[in-house]
């Protein structure tokens, strides 16, 4: 394929991804309060859990904001809906480069991708969401003598638009076997150097975590040990199922920690 056949394969491919995309957003926009009222779970169950005087509430500032925030929720939900039919669109563009035995990874590519996806969001909304807002609402309460309350105030737009952020991070995080497997499928790495980055990928993994996640440090490592224990499975993954080696990068790696004689 030319570069200008490239782009215009890249075009269809995106054109099917939004088509998709934005139809799920339509349906995920029919389940707007569940999907809702399962995102703040996390939130209300800490409220209760610190006593907080009040319901615990959402608010929206603008007659239209409670529409943006609910919007937003739909495309959450559109994009975890979409996201067999995004994959597949990027197996196609990818796939005319490989090999016929590399492309019929397709499905497990696609059923894998998709899993891990929504997996880690799931894994955020499960365990780093009541732990990000325990410690948020622990700041609330009364201070100084002369009795000052500090109240909570959640805006609807700001909470849909961190638990998006969470929600996003750790469902791309969770990709991490994916991208690692395919690329050493494609013989671009090899087990070897993915064993060599590990050390900067464990300081990469807890400055990601740092700048995603609140910033307790619970939340961080609720995060970063996720990544680094799923960029050792990918290591073990491009091990059993990605190209080998070369004599060269075997005898070289051998030979790392050698110095040579004065």
């Amino acid at each position: 394929m030319t570069f200008w056949e490239h782009l215009d394969e890249l075009r269809s491919r995106l054109i099917w991804s939004i088509v998709a995309f934005f139809a799920c957003c339509f349906v995920a926009w029919e389940f707007k309060e569940k999907m809702l009222a399962a995102l703040v779970k996390p939130f209300v169950d800490s409220w209760l859990a610190r006593g907080i005087p009040g319901t615990p509430s959402l608010h929206f500032a603008a007659p239209a904001a409670a529409f943006v925030a609910y919007f937003k929720l739909a495309m959450i939900g559109g994009l975890a809906l979409a996201a067999p039919v995004i994959f597949y669109q990027l197996w196609g563009f990818i796939a005319p480069g490989l090999y016929a035995k590399e492309k019929r990874f397709v499905i497990p590519f696609v059923l894998f991708s998709t899993v891990l996806f929504v997996g880690g969001g799931y894994f955020g909304w499960r365990t780093a969401f009541p732990i990000a807002f325990n410690y948020f609402l622990s700041m609330s309460g009364t201070v100084g003598t002369q009795g000052v309350v500090i109240q909570p105030t959640v805006m609807m737009n700001e909470y849909i638009g961190f638990v998006s952020q969470m929600l996003l991070g750790f469902g791309i995080i969770f990709e991490i076997p994916v991208i690692c497997l395919f690329l050493s499928v494609a013989g671009i790495v090899n087990y070897l150097h993915l064993i060599r980055f590990g050390r900067w990928f464990i300081l990469t993994a807890f400055v990601i975590a740092a700048v995603i996640t609140p910033p307790d440090v619970t939340s961080q490592l609720l995060m970063a040990v996720p990544m680094c224990l799923l960029y050792f499975f990918s290591i073990g993954l491009a091990y059993f199922f990605g190209k080998a080696p070369s004599e060269a990068q075997r005898e070289a790696w051998k030979n790392r920690k050698k110095k040579p004689a004065a």
